[in-house]
C-alpha cells in the first residue's frame, strides 16, 4: 500500500448486472450487486456486494405504510385495496391514480394544498411516449401523493400535527423507522438516513436487509409486531399493480407475471426489491450507476436464474429482460442485455442475517 492508499475505504465488489453493445461489441457496462434471502435473513444467493449500503429510494413505501395499516387506519377511513397500493405507489399519475388519491385525502379530511410531495410532470407522459402539456402540474400527480396522502391520514387518525409531519421526529416518521427497523433488521441507531426526492425521510440498508423487508412483507404469516398489515399490504399490492406503477411501467409488468405470488417496488437510481411469497425469499438489486435500463434486464435475470419464470412469465418479460437500442433514424444499433452471474450460498444450520428479530 502506498501513503496516498491509507485510510482510503476500499470500493465495494460490483460486479457486471447488464451490458450495451453497439454492432458485435460492448460499449457499456452497468455494475452493481443482487442480494437474495430468507424471511431469517440467511443470504441463499448473491452476486457482487450483497451488503451494499443501499437507499432504499422508493423501495421504502411498504414500509412506510406498514405502521398505518397496522393501526387500523384503512378500516378507519375506508380505504380500498386499491388504495392501499397507492400509498405504496410510485404510480404514473394517470387519471385512477389522482382520482383515488384525491378520495383519499377526502376521506381523512385532507386537502391537496397539505401534500409536501411537490409536483413533477405526470410519469404515464414518459411511460407512453407522449408530450406532456406545459406547468403547473397538481400534487395529485406525483408518483408519491398516494404515500403523502397515507401519511397525512395516520396522522389525523392519531390526532398528529399535519403542517410538519416530515419532520425527522415527528411521531409520523418515528412510527415509520420503527417499522423498517424492524422488519429489515436493522436498528433504528444504525440506519443511515437522508432526504427522498418527494421530501420524507428515507433511509439506507445493507442490500441484503431490503431483501429481508421484502421476504418478510411477502410472508402469509401474521407479524409479530404488526399483525395483518403485511399481508394486507401485499396483497393490495399484488392485486392492484395498476395502482403501484402505471401502464407500460416495470412493477406492473412484474406482478403481472408473478401472478400474485411476487411483491415488487422499484426505486429512484438503480433500486428494485420482490418479495416471492411461494419461495418465502426477498431479493434486492441495486444498479450503482442508477440507470434503469441496466436495472431491469438484471432483475429479469435473477428471477430466471432463480427458477421463478415460467414459459408465460418468461413471454411477458421479455421486453424487460432484452432492449433494442434504436437510433434516430429507427436503426437498431445494439441491446442492453443481462450480463450477471447469480452465485447460489449454502444456508447454514441455524444462521439468521436479523439484529435478533424473527
Amino acid at each position: 500500500m502506498t501513503p496516498s492508499d491509507a485510510g482510503r475505504v476500499p470500493r465495494p465488489s460490483h460486479v457486471p448486472l447488464a451490458e450495451a453493445t453497439r454492432g458485435g461489441a460492448v460499449e457499456s457496462i452497468h455494475l452493481g450487486s443482487v442480494a437474495v434471502v430468507d424471511r431469517d435473513g440467511v443470504l441463499l444467493a448473491a452476486a457482487g456486494d450483497p451488503e451494499f449500503l443501499t437507499f432504499t429510494r422508493s423501495a421504502l413505501k411498504p414500509l412506510q405504510a406498514l405502521s398505518f395499516v397496522a393501526a387500523g387506519g384503512v378500516d378507519r377511513f375506508g380505504f380500498s385495496p386499491a388504495q392501499v397500493a397507492l400509498m405504496c405507489a410510485s404510480h404514473s399519475g394517470e387519471p385512477r391514480h389522482v382520482d383515488g388519491v384525491a378520495d383519499m385525502l377526502a376521506r381523512a379530511g385532507n386537502r391537496v394544498e397539505d401534500l409536501q410531495c411537490g409536483t413533477q410532470v405526470p410519469g404515464f407522459y414518459d411511460a407512453l411516449s407522449r408530450f406532456p402539456p406545459p406547468p403547473p402540474y397538481s400534487p395529485l400527480a406525483h408518483n408519491c401523493s398516494g404515500k403523502h396522502a397515507g401519511m397525512l391520514a395516520h396522522c389525523a387518525l392519531c390526532d398528529w400535527d399535519r403542517a410538519h409531519y416530515l419532520a425527522f421526529d415527528h411521531p409520523l416518521q418515528q412510527s415509520i423507522r420503527h417499522a423498517v427497523a424492524a422488519f429489515t433488521g436493522v436498528a433504528e441507531a444504525r440506519l443511515q438516513s437522508g432526504i427522498d426526492g418527494c421530501s420524507a425521510p428515507n433511509y439506507a440498508v445493507p442490500l441484503s436487509r431490503l431483501a429481508l423487508a421484502f421476504a418478510r412483507l411477502a410472508s402469509d404469516r401474521g407479524d409479530a409486531g404488526y399483525g395483518e398489515a403485511p399481508r394486507r399490504i401485499a396483497d393490495a399490492m399484488t392485486a392492484h399493480p395498476e395502482m403501484v406503477s402505471g401502464e407500460a411501467r416495470s412493477d406492473l409488468a412484474l406482478m403481472r407475471a408473478g401472478r400474485g405470488d411476487w411483491v415488487s417496488k422499484v426505486g429512484a437510481e438503480g433500486v428494485q426489491a420482490l418479495g416471492v411469497r411461494s419461495r418465502g425469499i426477498g431479493i434486492a438489486v441495486k444498479v450503482v450507476d442508477g440507470q434503469k435500463r441496466g436495472l431491469y434486464p438484471a432483475v429479469v435475470a435473477v428471477l430466471d436464474a432463480l427458477g421463478l419464470l415460467d414459459a408465460g412469465a418468461r413471454a411477458e418479460l421479455a421486453p424487460w429482460a432484452r432492449r433494442d437500442l434504436v437510433n434516430y433514424r429507427g436503426t437498431v444499433t445494439g441491446a442492453v442485455r443481462p450480463a450477471l452471474a447469480l452465485q447460489r450460498h449454502a444456508p447454514r444450520t441455524g444462521a439468521s442475517g436479523t439484529d435478533g428479530r424473527r
